[in-house]
């Protein structure tokens, strides 16, 4: 049984690089690979005698560009799978997600420019005399790399960790421009939607701290719930973490003023897994639940020794006992960032 049309063109979504300079394409060896790890994970391996036994892991691999398996037919392979689950399209089309951007994150460490006395020197004026001229700049050389690269991470995580979510409970995810959700529940100027399922516009969190926002910043998050209602929508808040403070407290009783619901730590992940069915809940608890919960019980009360240091054109992070190296490219490229959902994110969708 071949694919269905619907399913033909999921897949090439799921393979192709997007618009980035920067995008990956999934080759078939990488697909064979994302393959065979849904079929482990869904436990269906003894359907699928040609697998190898033994995977290398999704996580904790390095480099991500060598999970690959050669000399298989991903297409094939897919089209067995989902006649055994057919919701496992959504599956493979969230780990593409999540892998490319993962590959693309690797390209971005190998290929982010250093800075240029341009960009930092002024900040020098605060620490000059502290430390050497020589010293200073290599300081404020290395302070805005980082800054670069974490700024990078933020735009490439916003880009897919709500999306990847609402596709798995069978939502999907709108940018500000092709919203429903108006600002006073009227007029053109929408707001940009974690997720919408059917009439319920979720926004998700990973967690809402105590530490004010900036004033404005924290009226657009209250108001975001009244704006649902006013466009005929019932809020609806997912926070991942539970850590308690007076600002999720505040936040959650603006969406059940509003008519909305409001899950906080356990019931978030609850009602999520009661969304997504037992196949897609699977892809949350490996792929989105169990990192971010061993991220969040892994704070430091002090922070390991970090070294950083350039070598034969590779760059080395040593944090702690642990060491991650990066092979530099000659070819440099700098993207423009961005804090926000890309304008055609609903139309990457699943469904779309």
């Amino acid at each position: 049984m071949g694919l269905t049309k619907s399913q033909q063109i999921l897949i090439a979504k799921a393979r192709n690089p997007g618009g980035s300079e920067l995008g990956v394409f999934l080759d078939d060896a990488t697909c064979a690979y994302l393959v065979a790890v849904i079929i482990a994970d869904l436990g269906l391996a003894h359907h699928f005698p040609e697998m190898p036994t033994a995977l290398p892991p999704f996580f904790h691999t390095q480099p991500i560009e060598k999970l690959r398996i050669e000399n298989l037919d991903a297409i094939a392979l897919l089209e067995r799978l989902l006649a055994l689950r057919s919701d496992a399209d959504t599956y493979f089309y969230c780990l593409a997600t999540l892998h490319k951007a993962r590959l693309k994150y690797e390209r971005i460490l190998q290929v982010q420019a250093l800075p240029i006395i341009e960009q930092v020197g002024p900040r020098g004026l605060l620490q000059y005399g502290i430390l050497s001229p020589q010293s200073l700049v290599a300081l404020l050389f290395w302070r805005k790399w980082m800054y670069d690269i974490d700024n990078r991470a933020a735009q490439e995580t916003g880009y897919i960790f709500e999306p990847i979510i609402a596709y798995a409970i069978g939502g999907v995810p709108y940018s500000a421009k092709r919203s429903p959700v108006k600002r006073g529940g009227l007029g053109s100027s929408g707001r940009q939607v974690d997720c919408m399922l059917d009439n319920r516009a979720y926004e998700i969190k990973i967690r809402v701290t105590i530490a004010a926002s900036g004033q404005g910043r924290w009226s657009e998050e209250l108001a975001f719930p009244k704006d649902c209602k006013a466009s005929g929508f019932i809020p609806m808040l997912i926070v991942l973490d539970p850590t308690p403070s007076v600002k999720l407290d505040e936040l959650a009783q603006a969406f059940i003023a509003a008519g909305g619901e409001s899950y906080v730590g356990h019931a978030a992940w609850s009602h999520l897994t009661s969304l997504a069915g037992p196949t897609m809940a699977r892809f949350l608890e490996t792929y989105v639940h169990a990192p971010l919960q061993e991220m969040l019980t892994s704070t430091l009360q002090e922070l390991p020794d970090l070294a950083l240091r350039i070598r034969d054109n590779s760059l080395i992070m040593q944090i702690g006992e642990d060491q991650v190296r990066i092979q530099r490219s000659r070819t440099q490229v700098v993207e423009a960032t961005l804090d926000t959902l890309p304008d055609d994110i609903d139309e990457e969708s699943p469904t779309g």
